[in-house]
């Protein structure tokens, strides 16, 4: 096998390039437009706080000389302007060197932001994320063939994000054996979107039938990315075939819209033209890979091998790690979602008011973009942008540790900050501050078919009680 001349993965590099800089694009942002908010000079998590008492950061980051906000934005629209050059095509027309520089151009500067987005960035897809764009600098441009060795750790790569998370169901929650997780799956789900209300309502059976193909696709599949063609073509479509089913019943940031990408490094031109003729580009004349370009893609490859071997073990341990870096440069990852199923939904909600006894008064509820809030709103189709204050207040509600931002969060709506209600959907107070503010836990659970048929709601929720006291506006 030719290292470095894998002609028959036009479409393929076609795809992971425009692809994984169209998540870049994506990511930059909405970093640009939630980051000042949730982790700027006046954030709820401050990064020059954060930068002040931290003595190494989880990876290399610009930031670690100065953090502005000023400087965040200009990162976000170097990290955008160079991600659409990309998107577009347009390194890929010029000589190898081109595209590289420009990937791991967007891979250093969004390190730079994940390495000190805490908890805001704490998501396995932000790693997918950069590691992703890492082999996709070694992808060439359009004046070489793309290194076949490359093609295959992104497969490796693809291989452990769906091998892990089968394993992580597997190990962990009863109901991922017993077939029964979607049963409550779509119901509790971080951030359920417009369909996942019918999805919920599908009949049990069929559930169960979900459940079997789930651990085909993660279990099984995974394994045929690396045999001959046109198998290896038919296990990436089955696993892009998945992703999509995912992304019409569920938000999941950039999850899924990534390993669509990733998935497609297994597609051979062959195999898709003879299913759908004229989608493959055909290789264009070239007169051979540079020896400067062979050297560093053979170099980069060697390296993602020998960082491979963390991840192979955590595989295979009993006491698997998920979503998990072993190194500061975000390589070699592990991955895996959902080890456990909740079985019931609950929600904190912000609440305020203007009347001066909080124990007698008309309470007013702020809306967020994606989370459930009133019972009648449909749930929003927000993937793959990634709402970060909205998934924070669903892990939130589980019980996880957050009232280090969340208690800024109250203060900052009792002081009407205006970014920090440009994160909000609805604010009832029209910018300015409530005298008292008060977060409230509720059961959530769907409606059944006739409870919708006569209410309309999508919703019901049952109050269980304050999860932060009222709170006065300072005078």
């Amino acid at each position: 096998m030719d290292l470095l001349d894998s002609s028959g993965y036009e479409l393929a590099r076609l795809i992971l390039q425009r692809g994984v800089a169209g998540i870049y694009l994506i990511a930059f942002i909405s970093s640009a437009a939630q980051f000042p908010a949730l982790l700027g000079e006046h954030g709820l998590l401050p990064v020059p706080r954060y930068l002040a008492r931290t003595v190494r950061t989880p990876g290399p980051t610009l930031f670690s000389w100065r953090y502005s906000d000023p400087l965040l934005r200009a990162v976000c629209a170097a990290g955008a302007a160079v991600a659409l050059t990309l998107v577009l095509g347009l390194p890929q027309l010029g000589p190898p060197w081109l595209p590289f520089a420009a990937f791991i151009a967007v891979w250093l500067l969004y390190m730079s932001i994940v390495n000190v987005g805490q908890v805001f960035y704490g998501f396995g897809w932000e790693i997918l994320l950069l590691e992703a764009g890492f082999m996709a600098a070694f992808l060439g441009s359009n004046a070489v063939p793309a290194p076949v060795a490359i093609l295959w750790l992104i497969r490796w790569l693809v291989f452990r994000l769906e091998f892990g998370a089968g394993m992580i169901k597997i190990r962990g929650d009863s109901c991922w054996r017993d077939l029964t997780a979607l049963y409550y799956h779509h119901e509790t789900q971080p951030m359920p979107n417009p369909l996942s209300w019918w999805f919920h309502h599908l009949p049990k059976p069929l559930h169960r039938v979900e459940v079997l193909g789930n651990h085909f696709a993660q279990l099984v599949v995974p394994f045929f990315l690396f045999a001959p063609q046109p198998v290896a073509s038919v296990a990436a479509t089955i696993i892009i075939a998945t992703q999509f089913w995912l992304v019409l019943s569920g938000n999941f940031a950039w999850l899924n819209a990534l390993t669509i990408v990733l998935a497609a490094s297994a597609l051979a031109d062959g195999p898709v033209a003879s299913v759908l003729p004229g989608i493959a580009p055909g290789a264009p004349a070239r007169e051979g890979t540079p020896l400067w370009f062979a050297v560093v893609a053979l170099a980069a490859a060697l390296l993602l091998v020998a960082l491979s071997w963390l991840p192979l073990r955590n595989l295979f341990s009993h006491y698997q790690l998920m979503n998990a870096s072993f190194n500061r440069w975000r390589l070699g990852n592990a991955y895996g979602a959902f080890g456990s199923i909740t079985r019931n939904r609950y929600e904190v909600a912000v609440e305020g008011t203007d009347d001066a006894d909080p124990d007698h008064a008309q309470w007013l509820e702020y809306g967020f973009h994606g989370k459930p809030g009133e019972p009648g709103r449909l749930p929003r189709q927000c993937a793959p942008y990634h709402l970060r204050l909205d998934w924070l207040m669903w892990f939130l509600a589980l019980g996880s540790p957050g009232l280090n931002w969340f208690v800024p969060l109250l203060n900052k709506l009792l002081a009407g900050d205006a970014a920090t209600l440009k994160l909000l959907r609805h604010d009832p107070f029209a910018g300015r501050g409530p005298r008292w503010i008060r977060a409230r836990v509720y059961r959530y659970r769907y409606t059944t078919w006739r409870e919708w048929r006569s209410s309309g709601a999508w919703w019901v929720r049952e109050p269980l009680g304050l999860f932060v006291p009222p709170l006065r506006r300072e005078p």
